[in-house]
């Protein structure tokens, strides 16, 4: 694919504010890209480059460059191009990294140099396209839009999709499947302006405590224990806690859902910060663990023994949970069976004011019935 039609294509997704519109470039623009182009064409998009900073600045980019009269560059020469630039290091880097960014630029049409500045200094502005890229996907391919929005939940990559989908058509998506090792989006929430408004929404559901903490995805095969925070970011060798904590649940491989917090001599949350500071460090992990030692409360369980449990009810997947899990590991909650019953009612009001009283956030109501919804803000 040629970069001049992603840049046309980008402009006019920007020039729009119809999701519908933007669904129908964007599918358009994926029925002509071949499965080797997608991984790129789609960061490329969002205004992201897939290799991460490229050490580019707005000095590199400096000056007018003459453009190409025709369009020649494609997208994967372009990435290619890039990644090669952003490889150059030591002595003499910089001068070569413009030399080779001016030759770039040089091979590019007007419109495709305008493109390629905006991505470099990341100023591609137009929305949030990942949701409206899957249904693009899933129109491009002929295939389910919420088989495809799935596979790329479990792939913890659109782009990877993308390519097998492009390739193979939609029996490829059945490949996709929950892997212990491979992070996936966690299940979110919405608000609610009280605990009863949010039973009134729910019917029969659990209430938990809202800790404040990192959301942690803990992945154990073996003796491998891999953490992923909600980013999918790897961050285990910075909780050697963890892998500690979970080496004896029993069992084979699992996937928990949970948050990692540092709590006082008290058993009181310690300020957030100090947390976010404690999981964030990743020099001298050992003197730090001593100083602010954090400890994991599960409150989900997404796979166990090779059995995925995404679609079982969350009353099912909890007591999954609870046989895998020691109770002062897992999140404390209050299940309300019948959301008619005041004296339901009334004990799940004053178990938020017990949680706000422990120093927690508040609470996070789930219903009883509700399959795990990975990487999207669902209802439930």
């Amino acid at each position: 694919m040629l970069l001049a039609r992603l840049a046309h294509v980008s402009l006019e997704v920007a020039a729009t504010s119809a999701r519908t519109r933007k669904t129908a470039l964007l599918a358009g623009l994926f029925r002509e890209a071949g499965p080797e182009d997608v991984p790129v064409v789609i960061p490329y998009l969002a205004g992201r480059l897939p290799q991460g900073r490229l050490g580019i600045g707005w000095s590199a980019l400096r000056g007018p460059v003459e453009p190409a009269a025709t369009p020649t560059l494609t997208v994967t020469a372009t990435d290619a191009e890039l990644t090669a630039i952003g490889a150059l290091s030591g002595p003499g880097s910089q001068s070569a990294r413009k030399e080779r960014l001016t030759r770039l630029l040089t091979a590019a049409t007007a419109d495709e140099q305008r493109f390629l500045r905006a991505l470099l200094t990341g100023e591609v502005r137009q929305g949030a396209l990942d949701a409206v890229a899957v249904d693009a996907l899933a129109g491009a391919a002929g295939a389910p839009p919420a088989e495809v929005r799935r596979a790329v939940m479990l792939a913890g990559s659109l782009g990877l999709v993308a390519r097998a989908l492009l390739a193979e058509g939609p029996g490829a998506l059945a490949s996709f499947r929950l892997t212990v090792g491979r992070p996936v989006q966690p299940m979110l929430a919405h608000t609610a302006r009280s605990v009863t408004e949010a039973i009134d929404r729910l019917g029969p559901c659990a209430v938990e405590e809202k800790l404040d903490g990192i959301r942690v995805q803990v992945h154990r095969d073996g003796p491998r224990v891999r953490v992923h925070t909600r980013t999918l970011d790897d961050i285990s060798d910075r909780v050697p806690e963890l892998a500690t904590a979970v080496s004896g649940f029993p069992g084979g491989p699992f996937i928990l859902d949970g948050e990692v917090i540092a709590l006082g001599t008290d058993g009181r949350p310690r300020p957030f910060q100090e947390t976010a500071a404690r999981v964030g460090s990743r020099r001298d992990v050992a003197t730090v663990a001593d100083a602010v030692p954090v400890v994991p409360v599960f409150f989900d369980v997404l796979s166990v023994d090779g059995r995925e449990l995404l679609d079982l009810p969350l009353a099912e997947r909890h007591r999954e949970l609870a046989a895998l899990v020691p109770e002062p590991m897992r999140v404390r909650r209050l299940v309300v069976a019948d959301p008619a019953d005041e004296v339901q009612r009334e004990a799940a009001v004053a178990f938020f004011e017990a949680t706000l009283a422990r120093g927690h956030e508040g609470v996070v109501v789930k219903g009883s019935t509700a399959a795990y919804s990975a990487g999207r803000r669902g209802a439930s």
